[in-house]
């Protein structure tokens, strides 16, 4: 009934108007929506061209220094037989992620700091706040992973060859990797399932998941929810238990006879505890911080933690590992490749297990 009510209604000559201008803005609507997914404007520095060229050489010295550091720590660890252990195997899918993450993002970010409009694409832009966040949140596991293969080195040493084995290793790396990723896929569909409205503009120099959600016009309580929890369940927990670790790792240290064996206890963890204060503490700065009047100020802010973090971990690694410094030696003196090669056709690649 209700039906045949509506279809009179629109037929009549006094409605006729109202639905043709429903319909013209409806149309207007869907137009626009189109628009916006098909080009993006970041705005980065709108304005400001010579801090852009600032930027641009510091960006791309950081990214150099990223790509060169994170590439030779890969092929130290997969040439040289004393770092085939499992911390170095987590390490090893951490510079991984340090060079896809970066990549994802800079790359285009300094062409467009080339640009007087900067522009990209849905797709581009979809699989960058995909990337960024699966990466991001795969990152936080995997130095959960690292603290555990800390905490089962000193505090149950006897036992680490029979809980470290390689299987197990792998197993939590590819749970890492895949937590992050199904997270990341979620959290784009319900971003992507709202109306924006022909809002395109975003304010920042890329992607980031928090700067696309603001461009939404429909209710985004559901997506806030859900983001809220996962950040809870797969930033905070991790960190909870990496401090866990380190409390069991600490009160083992302290029970440790001797001066010497107490240093040497606390080295095998130093680079770790180190990269881990320095991911979580500018995670920290950055989102707890109050909200700078300018806010440019906080996109760069932004811009250094993604680009100069990844940068620093083969440093901090390379100078606070006697291993990693004794295989680059043996790397720059040609005896790092002399034994893989002579090794190469007996010895298969092998993921060993030892508290180093």
């Amino acid at each position: 009934m209700s039906m045949c009510v509506s279809s009179v209604l629109h037929r009549s000559p006094i409605f006729k108007g109202k639905a043709v201008s429903e319909a013209s803005k409806e149309d207007d609507i869907e137009e626009t929506n189109q628009t916006a997914v098909m080009d993006y404007v970041l705005l980065g520095l709108h304005g400001h061209h010579d801090l852009k060229v600032v930027l641009l050489v510091l960006c791309l010295g950081i990214y150099c220094m990223n790509l060169l550091g994170n590439s030779l720590l890969m092929v130290l660890i997969m040439l040289d037989p004393h770092l085939h252990n499992p911390m170095y195997f987590f390490l090893s899918n951490l510079s991984l992620i340090d060079i896809c993450g970066t990549s994802s993002f800079i790359s285009l970010m300094l062409t467009n700091f080339l640009q007087t409009r900067s522009t990209i694409s849905f797709p581009a832009c979809a699989l960058q706040m995909f990337l960024t966040l699966a990466l991001g949140t795969t990152e936080c596991l995997l130095l959960a992973a690292m603290a555990y293969d800390r905490y089962v080195a000193i505090c149950h040493p006897l036992r680490y060859t029979e809980l470290m084995t390689p299987h197990m290793c792998i197993q939590m790396g590819a749970l890492s990797w895949g937590t992050g990723f199904v997270n990341s896929l979620l959290q784009s569909i319900l971003i992507w399932c709202l109306p924006f409205c022909g809002h395109n503009v975003i304010n920042h120099f890329f992607c980031e998941i928090l700067a696309v959600l603001k461009l939404a016009c429909g209710d985004i309580s559901l997506n806030a929810l859900v983001l809220m929890v996962a950040t809870t369940i797969l930033t905070v927990t991790p960190l909870l238990l990496i401090c866990l670790s380190y409390i069991f790792i600490l009160a083992a240290i302290f029970w440790v006879p001797s001066t010497s064996g107490q240093r040497k206890a606390f080295s095998t963890c130093s680079a770790h505890l180190t990269v881990v204060v320095i991911f979580y503490g500018t995670i920290s700065f950055m989102y707890l911080k109050p909200k700078a009047k300018n806010p440019n100020v906080d996109k760069i802010i932004t811009l250094f933690y993604a680009a100069v973090t990844p940068s620093l971990n083969p440093i901090i690694y390379s100078l606070r590992n006697a291993e990693v410094k004794a295989s680059v030696t043996a790397l720059l003196g040609g005896g790092l490749l002399t034994r893989k090669f002579s090794h190469v056709y007996c010895c298969p690649l092998t993921l060993s297990v030892n508290m180093s």
